[in-house]
């Protein structure tokens, strides 16, 4: 007889991350929005995740950091070789949770997928995939992974765990795609990562425009990780072509890891920016929204990659004009209404700078549209209900006579 399952608002939920929790960067902002829409729905959340990264607290959620390998201090983004040793104790740690608790579902992100399906048939329970990327794509974006066999691998992964998941989340129609090719008529949401951090995180009261000394300067933002696709190097030269052709301009960047911001400096001062681009380092997510007020204009450089950055959805709704190359990895979102989409280089982002500063009435349209997009078709509100409508109907099927003898041990 198939056991019956509680459906979400009620369900006992067993998540795995293979990051580094809380971390102010892409996809554990992605797993802290799905584990509050899923708490604040009445569901409980046990989190486990690597040992590195900050606390959070949110009512019902517990978390489970798994051991650290001797040697390993920290995990950088993208695959590495530190990732897959740390993936070691992860698997181990969720195991014997497995043992140990009793849990309606399994919930993964990104890799722990490919040992999270095997031990949802093990344990007779539903396995709801967070597929965060195509991770044959994203070796793609990390050359020193980019090889036949690798990416053959993954690939044969991905669609096995496709294949077998009771409930598929993507993030872009990218990804989507790829998705539907395999999953059929079982559970799929694109669920774009629109998750509103100040119902986390609020914000702070502070002023960059005068922390900084920045007080009559035209302030152009970049905020994110300091990764080689992010187009970092593009922006400086940008900055480098606006030097003299428009002289209050400054360049704000907030995020990075202290080697790579020391590095960005470097290349800032050979190409005599010294005292025209200042960096904050990482911050506190709270901190954010004081620094998208201070902008004139938000600017997102990113040079490769296909998934939408999170970050977006956030500019789109922080009332500035946004300049963002015109990507696919932009434009599955942005239009050319909604943001000024340039060409990825440097004379293509400087040109769109100067366009978003010199034309007030073009920038106010572009904001316009973008917070009324990001009003009807992003909310908050709705993310929320997105992702446990998802966990809805996953459960619904488990409850389905024979839905999981697939699973049965």
């Amino acid at each position: 007889m198939t056991e019956t399952r509680t459906l979400s608002g009620r369900s006992r939920i067993l998540m795995v991350a293979p990051q580094p929790f809380f971390r102010p960067r892409g996809t554990p902002f992605s797993v802290l929005h799905r584990i509050r829409a899923l708490c604040e729905a009445g569901n409980t959340v046990d989190l486990v995740t690597y040992p590195f990264g900050e606390d959070v607290h949110i009512a019902g959620l517990t978390i489970h950091r798994s051991a650290c390998p001797p040697g390993i201090k920290d995990v950088k983004i993208g695959p590495s070789a530190a990732k897959l040793l740390l993936d070691v104790p992860l698997y181990t740690l969720t195991r014997r949770l497995l043992a140990n608790k009793n849990y309606d579902v399994i919930h993964s992100h990104e890799e722990a997928a490919f040992f999270c399906m095997g031990l949802a048939r093990r344990h007779g329970l539903p396995h709801i995939y967070d597929m965060h990327s195509s991770l044959p794509q994203q070796l793609r974006t990390f050359k020193s992974f980019d090889l036949p066999p690798i990416r053959g691998l993954f690939k044969k992964l991905e669609d096995r765990v496709l294949d077998s998941a009771d409930g598929v989340i993507t993030i872009c129609d990218d990804l989507a795609a790829v998705a539907l090719e395999r999953v059929g008529d079982r559970p799929h949401a694109m669920i774009e990562n629109t998750g509103d951090d100040t119902r986390i995180f609020g914000r702070s009261a502070e002023d960059p425009r005068a922390d900084f000394g920045l007080l009559g300067k035209q302030i152009l933002l970049y905020t994110g990780t300091f990764e080689a696709y992010q187009g970092l190097d593009l922006l400086l030269e940008a900055m480098a072509r606006l030097k003299d052709r428009m002289p209050d301009a400054h360049l704000l960047m907030v995020g990075g890891r202290p080697v790579q911001v020391e590095d960005h400096k470097a290349r800032a001062a050979a190409l005599g920016l010294a005292e025209r681009v200042s960096f904050t380092g990482m911050i506190d997510p709270l901190r954010i929204p004081a620094f998208l007020d201070a902008a004139d204009v938000i600017v997102s450089p990113r040079s490769r990659g296909t998934n939408t950055p999170l970050k977006i959805y956030g500019y789109m709704r922080a009332g500035r004009p946004l300049v963002a190359t015109k990507l696919h990895t932009h434009t599955q979102t942005l239009t050319e209404t909604m943001a000024c989409l340039v060409p990825p280089d440097p004379d293509g982002i400087a040109a769109g700078i100067e366009r978003v500063l010199q034309d007030p009435d073009y920038a106010d349209g572009l904001v316009r549209s973008a917070q009324t997009t990001a009003e009807a078709h992003y909310s908050d509100e709705a993310y929320v209900v997105r992702v446990n409508d998802l966990f809805d109907a996953v459960m619904s099927n488990s409850r389905e006579p024979g839905a999981l003898a697939s699973y049965a041990c």
